[in-house]
């Protein structure tokens, strides 16, 4: 996006004044990312700082330095690294299971309006019902396994999307469908070319936010069923008060959310772009 925005500023053929504004917007975000980086450096240092003057308690709170030695340790042995992989297939595979299941139920129940109505207080009700009291059920049903992580963050996020894509679904403008029908189109037609197509940001929209829900419904399962993970380091490492591993991993799990979302941000702009 700044990319083309400078583009656009080193062009002739804009006015001075849409020159003025993209000079503007390109200091504002200037602006905006000086900020950041500023509110993020003060307090890497002030919580670096505090904890070497004995302000913070080192061995409860850690610091920097100490997380950093840790990833350090963990990564000349490569456990860290596997801990990682583990959660990051987890989050890909629960990610893509939400997104089709999602998808294909939010289909079903626009096609069928009968079902819809039938099944639409089901979804309400197992959307609001908080997830982690079903992990102890997943553990029951299927083990102390992978298959018992995917399942929970599955639940944290396929209902909210079904109900979000189907509400997206049947708002589609009623001019479009008319149009369709009035070509001899069927009601596949309608979804292939008109419904899907429409949603098709709605659809990046929910990706979005799901891959945040699918990475939270991953350390949820790893607290209860796992062996390996950032979950299961962080429930781990505060049981035997290696405290510089749970802080390791919740640092990790906020770089990882954060370039998760950026990819698909990322998607989103160049499919704006067509």
């Amino acid at each position: 996006m700044q990319q083309s925005k400078k583009k656009l500023l080193q062009s002739e053929q804009i006015s001075p004044s849409h020159k003025d504004y993209i000079r503007n917007y390109l200091k504002r975000i200037r602006k905006v990312r000086l900020f950041q980086i500023i509110i993020i450096v003060t307090f890497i240092a002030a919580w670096e700082i505090t904890t070497r003057l004995h302000i913070l308690n080192a061995f409860i709170f850690s610091s920097p330095s100490r997380v950093g030695r840790c990833f350090i340790d963990m990564a000349t042995d490569g456990s860290i690294f596997y801990h990682l992989g583990i959660t990051l297939l987890e989050t890909f595979i629960s990610f893509s299971l939400v997104i089709i299941i999602g998808l294909l139920g939010a289909i079903l129940l626009w096609w069928n309006d009968s079902l819809a109505k039938v099944l639409e207080p089901y979804l309400v009700v197992l959307n609001s019902l908080p997830k982690t009291a079903l992990a102890p059920v997943f553990i029951v049903w299927l083990g102390n396994n992978m298959k018992t992580i995917i399942v929970a963050a599955v639940s944290v996020a396929v209902f909210g999307s079904i109900i979000t894509l189907y509400t997206d679904f049947i708002n589609v403008e009623e001019d479009k469908l008319k149009l369709i029908r009035t070509l001899g189109g069927t009601k596949k037609d309608i979804l292939t070319k008109v419904v899907i197509p429409s949603n098709i940001p709605s659809l990046i929209s929910v990706m979005k936010v799901n891959i945040g829900l699918s990475l939270v419904g991953v350390i949820i399962g790893e607290f209860l069923a796992a062996k390996a993970g950032l979950g299961y380091l962080i429930i781990y490492g505060s049981q035997v008060f290696k405290l510089d591993w749970v802080i390791m991993s919740i640092v990790i799990l906020c770089i990882i959310a954060t370039a998760l979302y950026q990819l698909l941000a990322y998607f989103e702009r160049k499919f704006n772009k067509k």
